[in-house]
């Protein structure tokens, strides 16, 4: 086992727990395998990662697999030709398989798009709660690669396969997005009986045996995952009602009615990492040593927090792929990206491909203009960390970790930046401050130190036309 340098580790450390500066998360817990701590260092100066949600679902333009569960909310409800009858739907849906035939699939394209816009590791989603495979399993037919989907004579119908191997031929970390329940599963949702929500309808601790066939099963894709399929850093793991009884608050009122759906992490861990070591694990919303990073989902956290984070955005409204789908601009995009780094964290965006296998235009738009950008402020968004204090206003702070540099992100509310003649900028050791400049413009920025304060003078001809766009970053160095 190759150890990571002294010093390196301790620098690491020190980072996580700086406690006295940020929100405190009493539930996490630092990974002791040192491999794992070198890794989970270096996936957070990526910063910028591509999320990707897929499966037959994308026919229909629904979300995925949650039309399937019978809970009355919002991202439940059924919709088409088979709404009304619950059963008749999940027929429907589950034989989507069959037509399912994604023939302008091809990742390199994707690579392409999403190495020019700054991206440096992708998630891909091999198995959501549907139980849909979107990879060549051998516990079950019901994938990508069944003899039923006619996308399965192609040669490239293992998507999952093809899709590590074309980004990890352009170094990108490779995440593997995978549920941990399977409402396809007769081991999971029991034909037995009707399904009761979104966890397993009947007792593990009633019916053993099943559930151990549960286990098993979830281990051998796991394991097939990771022995298959290249080089995997992360298992992101999803649906984090799977877990043992013994994490949830027992002083719930509903503490007794839930289920103990214990699927043995610690042995799927050593098995994965056995196979990839240095793995990350994420066992989202599931507290304790699985839990490698967490991972706020379409929100951002108001400050910094005490460990490894990551915020999981979609670029549309949906997970999935909608005809029509609301796209958020280039400069909510940006803007979000700084938000996320200047608090810690990484940005995970997300772009559901289409049913005939590609994303549409307006996502390769989005990432064409957010490359445009990373190339002139990039430096102040890979390798950062988060500085006091923070933010002020519409001003957001990076600190270089290779460096005395700060990196002063103005956000502006168009894709053309406007600045006023004078900013006021509160650091710590102002004094020490030896140059400032704005990256992307030539010209030289004027500025003066008093008390706490810097300010920083914008020529005129600087303040409009400028041709920056999303922000003004100025680099301060001491």
């Amino acid at each position: 086992m190759k150890k990571i340098p002294a010093l390196i580790l301790i620098l690491f450390i020190s980072t996580l727990l700086k406690a006295q500066e940020h929100q405190m998360s009493k539930s996490y817990v630092l990974p002791t395998d040192t491999l794992v701590q070198k890794k989970l260092h270096q996936w957070q100066d990526l910063k910028f990662g591509l999320f990707m949600h897929w499966g037959p679902y994308s026919e229909w333009g629904v979300v995925e697999s949650w039309s399937l569960c019978p809970e009355d909310a919002g991202f439940t409800q059924r919709k088409g030709p088979y709404g009304a009858n619950y059963f008749e739907y999940k027929k429907a849906y589950e034989n989507l398989l069959t037509t399912f035939n994604p023939t302008k699939f091809n990742p390199e394209k994707w690579v392409k798009a999403a190495k020019n816009a700054g991206m440096k590791y992708v998630v891909f989603t091999t198995k959501h709660h549907d139980g849909f495979s979107m990879f060549d399993t051998k516990q079950t037919d019901y994938k990508i690669t069944s003899s039923r989907d006619p996308f399965s004579s192609n040669p490239r119908s293992n998507v999952t396969k093809e899709i590590f191997n074309a980004f990890s031929k352009e170094n990108f970390m490779i995440g593997a997005y995978f549920s941990k329940p399977d409402w396809h599963s007769e081991y999971y949702w029991w034909s037995y009986f009707p399904p009761m929500g979104r966890n397993v309808n009947y007792d593990p601790a009633k019916y053993p045996d099943r559930w151990q066939k549960f286990k098993d099963f979830t281990y051998n894709q796991i394991g097939e995952l990771m022995t298959d399929y290249g080089k995997v850093d992360i298992l992101w793991l999803d649906g984090g009602w799977v877990r043992p009884k013994s994490t949830f608050d027992s002083t719930s009122p509903d503490y007794k009615k839930i289920y103990d759906q214990n699927i043995d992490m610690a042995n799927i861990a050593a098995m994965a990492r056995k196979k990839q070591p240095g793995l990350i694990i994420v066992d989202r919303t599931v507290p304790g040593e699985f839990e490698n990073y967490t991972t706020p989902e379409q929100k951002v956290p108001t400050e910094p927090l005490d460990h490894p984070w990551e915020s999981c955005i979609t670029m549309g409204n949906s997970w999935s792929y909608v005809p029509g789908d609301q796209y958020k601009s280039t400069n909510q995009i940006v803007s979000l990206l700084v938000k996320i780094v200047s608090r810690g964290g990484n940005l995970l965006m997300n772009i559901g491909p289409g049913p005939d296998g590609d994303w549409d235009p307006i996502a390769y738009s989005r990432l064409e203009q957010i490359g445009a950008w990373i190339k002139v402020n990039g430096e102040g968004i890979y390798g950062s960390d988060a500085v006091a204090p923070y933010s002020e206003g519409n001003i957001f702070y990076t600190k270089s970790k290779n460096s005395n540099t700060i990196y002063a992100f103005s956000l502006s509310d168009n894709d053309k930046v406007k600045l006023s003649g004078t900013l006021t900028l509160h650091l710590k050791g102002i004094s020490k401050i030896k140059k400032v400049s704005l990256l992307g413009v030539e010209r030289k920025i004027k500025f003066s130190t008093a008390a706490d304060a810097l300010t920083i003078t914008v020529p005129a001809n600087l303040q409009e036309n400028n041709n920056l766009t999303q922000t003004a970053t100025f680099k301060i160095q001491y």
